[in-house]
């Protein structure tokens, strides 16, 4: 039977529902993928480069994002960009387009991504539990108390409580989610500006040097290591590729969806790096060569202290939902595996059924999927608590996605694509940029990895205290 013409209207050119973004619901979902806990990180990343290179290469950063986003949104359509078939998500498009081996890569790439910002996220959460803890008790004590205490209970706290929401399937798609944490995140990083312009107001003095922090301070071959990490600290602020096409697949059309998200991006961008040098300059300007490499955390207990305790609470709330955000693709990825490799297995494939009471409909337990979320949520605590360097696995973590995420595949996505042929004045333009982000992302691997060995050398496992 006919479906009369005006049920089309409801309905896209791959059977789905009308989509309704536009440039603004476009630009507001990239910002609020984009500025998240990274910020905190980027005033100690300026204090290592000094006042010309520190802002001098945020903006490098930003032009580079933006002009590999541009060639991404290109790749939301496989072969012609207004009525080619659309690529849902990032792998999607991989696949589509590049397929084969380099697929393959880059999904073990991307999971391997994931599974480190869990455990960024599990440390930077437990930092900001011990900060109001800390807080309270030293003006309780009158300043008397220094409140010394280790990070290991809150490391288990927050691993706890993913636990039991890591067992609610499919939650990262609660509709509401999405709003908490650009609600959380904005008040975290605005509260982080304004105790920043306070702190530099009250100095009375621009603290800072023009090539960052002294040798003298640290030695120069921390200093070295220092500037590579601090390359993926900002590498790590700005990354959000894997989340573009997503986004992309939310917006209306005409014009081509790529129109317009390269409209979007161009405005998000923008707004992201003004936002991002005043919070990281302001940081470097308040502490000078002493700027933390968690900036909430560096105001100490000055007054007024209830405020940094909401700036520290806002991140906490953040990150339990922004945990289950990045975790639940690796549990729907080795889940389907499973029940493709077992698909006769009552363990992996049976549900039972458990009543609870006050709750209508029963809840329903897999026993793979409880166990392996669990001991997931479990790994991922005890290498935090292994490792509890927030600045060290931020760089290892932007210099893991920043490369081949940022710039290696968009880059031959849209050589594929559009047919860019080979030794073009484009062709190695194109080449010469992904070149040299290599460089970039293996500079500040390294200088990651050597401030994890450097930070291993004082401390002893399970034992840090603050």
């Amino acid at each position: 039977m006919d479906v009369p013409r005006p049920a089309f209207k409801c309905f896209d050119d791959d059977g789905r529902l009308k989509r309704s973004g536009t440039v603004w619901t476009a630009s507001a979902h990239i910002i609020t993928a984009v500025i998240g806990s990274g910020v905190l990180s980027l005033a100690w990343a300026i204090g290592q480069l000094g006042w010309i290179a520190g802002p001098t290469v945020m903006l490098l950063f930003s032009f580079v994002t933006y002009y590999s986003s541009t060639l991404l949104s290109d790749c939301y359509r496989t072969g012609d960009p207004v009525s080619g078939k659309r690529n849902y998500t990032y792998m999607d498009a991989v696949r589509s387009i590049l397929g084969g081996f380099r697929f393959k890569i880059c999904g073990l790439i991307q999971y391997l991504n994931l599974f480190g910002i869990t455990v960024g996220y599990t440390i930077a959460a437990s930092i900001s539990m011990m900060a109001i803890k800390r807080s309270n008790c030293f003006h309780e004590s009158g300043g008397k108390n220094p409140c010394h205490m280790s990070s290991n209970p809150y490391m288990i706290m927050f691993g706890v409580t993913e636990i039991l929401l890591s067992q609610i399937k499919d939650f990262d798609q609660i509709w509401w989610l999405s709003i908490v944490a650009a609600i959380m995140s904005f008040t975290y990083s605005a509260i982080g500006l304004a105790l920043g312009i306070i702190q530099v107001a009250a100095n009375g003095v621009v603290k800072g040097s023009l090539t960052g922090i002294s040798i003298g301070a640290v030695t120069q071959t921390e200093k070295i290591w220092r500037t590579f990490q601090a390359l993926g600290d900002i590498a790590f602020a700005y990354s959000y590729s894997v989340v573009l096409i997503e986004i992309q697949d939310t917006v209306r059309s005409p014009p081509a969806e790529s129109k317009t998200m390269k409209i979007a991006t161009r405005i998000s961008i923008a707004v992201t790096t003004t936002f991002y040098m005043l919070c990281g300059c302001m940081g470097y300007a308040a502490f000078g060569d002493a700027a933390p490499g968690n900036l909430l955390t560096g105001f100490g207990f000055y007054n007024p202290f209830w405020l940094l305790d909401v700036a520290n609470a806002a991140i906490v709330v953040h990150l339990v939902g922004a945990y289950q955000v990045f975790a639940q693709p690796i549990f729907a990825f080795i889940e389907k595996q499973a029940a493709a490799r077992f698909p006769d297995s009552d363990l992996v494939t049976k549900e039972y059924e458990i009543r609870i009471p006050g709750i209508r409909s029963p809840y329903k337990v897999n026993v793979f999927r409880a166990v392996y979320r669990s001991g997931f949520v479990v790994l991922t605590t005890v290498i935090s608590m292994l490792m509890p360097f927030f600045n060290d696995v931020v760089g290892i973590l932007g210099a893991l996605g920043f490369w081949p995420l940022t710039v290696y595949f968009p880059v031959e996505m849209y050589i594929r694509q559009r047919k860019v042929e080979r030794w073009s004045m484009k062709w190695v333009c194109l080449q010469m940029l992904s070149c040299g982000c290599l460089m970039i992302t293996l500079v500040a691997g390294v200088g990651s990895i050597a401030g994890v060995m450097l930070d291993l050398k004082v401390y002893k496992p399970f034992k840090t205290t603050y």
